[in-house]
């Protein structure tokens, strides 16, 4: 699940985002996430096999903790890029004793926005 790329989002998943940050190689992969990657350039950077990070990646991205950014090159082929989506996670308790869950995400630029909106025409097509 992708980030609505329009900016209206659902509330993120309790659930999901504990499921994904429970996981070592969800943190792992987090932690190498200082630029966008692909799953393969992720994979040799964590030493997870690549059926596995593409597992992990779904998690994260599942959890909205992650966002998937389509690289358009010239000759068709096509890569998909992963970053981090969140600054901040934090948990709280309501008056009626439920908890919740806020993700801080980072400001997008215009760019970042156009590449999300293509993400997702790619999904479509």
């Amino acid at each position: 699940m992708v980030r609505n790329p329009v900016g209206v989002e659902d509330a993120p998943d309790l659930q999901a985002i504990l499921d994904a940050l429970d996981d070592p190689d969800c943190r792992a992969i987090v932690k190498q996430l200082d630029e966008p990657m692909t799953a393969s350039e992720i994979s040799d950077a964590t030493d997870i096999p690549l059926s596995t990070v593409y597992r992990k990646l779904d998690a994260l991205t599942e959890a909205s903790l992650l966002s998937e950014l389509t690289e358009v090159r010239s000759d068709g082929h096509h890569t998909t890029r992963y970053d981090l989506d969140f600054e901040e996670v934090s948990f709280s308790l309501t008056e009626d004793k439920e908890f919740e869950v806020s993700v801080s995400r980072p400001s997008r630029t215009a760019e970042e926005r156009l590449a999300d909106m293509w993400s997702e025409v790619r999904k479509e097509t």
